[in-house]
């Protein structure tokens, strides 16, 4: 198995497309062409966001919360996904699927590592940090995939508003990064 490992780490098309990082321009033709993909089998276009409220909301519901009444929740196209649970939500096996497709490409390109977490204010920071990209991304009903990506390939205005915001925010969080963690 050993002697597996020492080939794979050889082989051409190996390090080109696992070890390697690709190229700008490859990364931004192969997620067009995801995109394109998803648009046309889906008839929808392709978001991440909507999937992690739909988890909140069962994981609410798991400890008997009512979220029938918000109203995110209440139309019934939203009301018969939640029925229909996590296995049958098409955004909920994608998002799994970017996450385990992650983890996988970081192990085959023996990237994966632990860092030790060096001062609380990291552990503060990271949970303050998703906190208020997961609320921005509620209030701009879409993350950079949904939001940017996909209205952008849409040549919708919102796209354009998303990223010109998208930009300022992070130039600020650039520079809260270098003053109070660099």
């Amino acid at each position: 198995m050993n002697n597996f490992f020492k080939n794979l780490a050889k082989n051409e098309f190996y390090k080109k497309l696992l070890s390697e990082p690709l190229t700008y321009v490859a990364g931004a033709v192969l997620l067009s062409l995801f995109q394109i993909a998803h648009f046309a089998i889906f008839k929808s276009g392709w978001g991440v966001t909507g999937a992690f409220a739909n988890w909140g909301a069962w994981l609410f519901q798991l400890v008997g919360g009512d979220v029938s009444d918000w109203g995110y929740f209440a139309s019934a196209s939203r009301q018969k996904t939640l029925e229909g649970g996590f296995l049958n939500d098409g955004g909920s096996i994608r998002n799994l699927g970017i996450m385990f497709g992650a983890l996988l490409s970081t192990l085959l390109a023996s990237q994966f590592k632990l860092k030790q977490i060096k001062a609380l204010r990291q552990v503060v920071a990271a949970i303050l940090g998703g906190l208020m990209m997961g609320y921005g991304a509620r209030l701009a009903n879409g993350c950079n995939i949904g939001a940017l990506f996909t209205a952008l390939g849409s040549w919708s205005l919102s796209g354009w508003v998303f990223a010109a915001f998208m930009l300022v925010g992070a130039y600020i969080g650039s520079k809260l990064l270098t003053k109070f963690f660099m």
